[in-house]
């Protein structure tokens, strides 16, 4: 998308956007690769032990991690914002499932549910953010259907 076709305010909503989500999941960084004990035994723990693999509780929550700050330099790309952005929206919904269905529960610290509120504003931002830059969508035209 060019700057010209959109105006400011498409620039301006797409970065604080952007930001959020970098700020957001950058954040939370720090307690997943640091194994901090809330991360391991509030999320990550209950999370392997849920699934059935509870000896690769380190490897889950650094994958987590590396999709995550994957997702980061995707969003902070612009070209590469949309595809950050699905990347986010596909985390952070199922963070949220996780939280609401799942091991982990709504409120795993007794802080008011902190996480999970930022897990679901974060998903409605990056599919906000997802929204704004959905005319990026395209696949390449050796993909592309043809029409008889």
């Amino acid at each position: 998308m060019k700057h010209d076709a959109h105006g400011r305010w498409f620039w301006t909503l797409s970065w604080i956007a952007a930001g959020w989500i970098a700020w957001e999941l950058l954040y939370y960084e720090q307690f997943k690769l640091n194994a901090a004990e809330g991360s391991v035994e509030g999320v990550f723990r209950p999370l392997a032990v849920w699934l059935g693999i509870s000896a690769a509780e380190p490897q889950l929550r650094w994958g987590v991690a590396l999709l995550e700050i994957a997702a980061v330099v995707l969003v902070l790309n612009q070209p590469t914002r949309l595809w950050g952005a699905l990347m986010t929206a596909g985390l952070m919904g199922g963070a949220v499932f996780l939280h609401a269905l799942g091991p982990i529960g709504i409120d795993p610290y007794g802080d008011g549910a902190v996480l999970f509120k930022e897990a679901c504003f974060t998903l409605l931002v990056a599919l906000a953010l997802a929204w704004l830059h959905r005319d990026e969508f395209a696949l390449p035209r050796r993909f592309a259907l043809r029409t008889a």
